[in-house]
């Protein structure tokens, strides 16, 4: 079940670089701990809650279908964090 182990990487990955990028704009701009930083750090994390105990779920009828619609998941989660983000800018 590699894919499972790449999976909680990429969301692991991907949120951790997210909440890397709020405290690069935040130390750029001189805000360290804006409010709106704040924010989107508290979603990433949710984010990765949430999608970690999804991809820890075993009763699923479609495992494969399942773990794929959690990676759109992310995928989509990331990109509304990421246009958050620049919109600090």
């Amino acid at each position: 079940m590699s894919s499972i182990r790449n999976l909680k990487k990429d969301i692991n990955n991907v949120l951790g670089d997210v909440i890397e990028a709020v405290y690069i704009v935040e130390h750029a701009n001189g805000q360290q701990g804006s409010e709106q930083g704040t924010a989107i750090i508290d979603q990433a994390i949710e984010s990765f809650d949430r999608l970690i105990a999804e991809v820890n779920k075993k009763e699923v009828e479609n495992r494969k279908a399942h773990l794929k619609q959690v990676r759109q998941t992310l995928e989509k989660e990331a990109t509304v964090l990421v246009d958050q983000i620049n919109k600090m800018v």
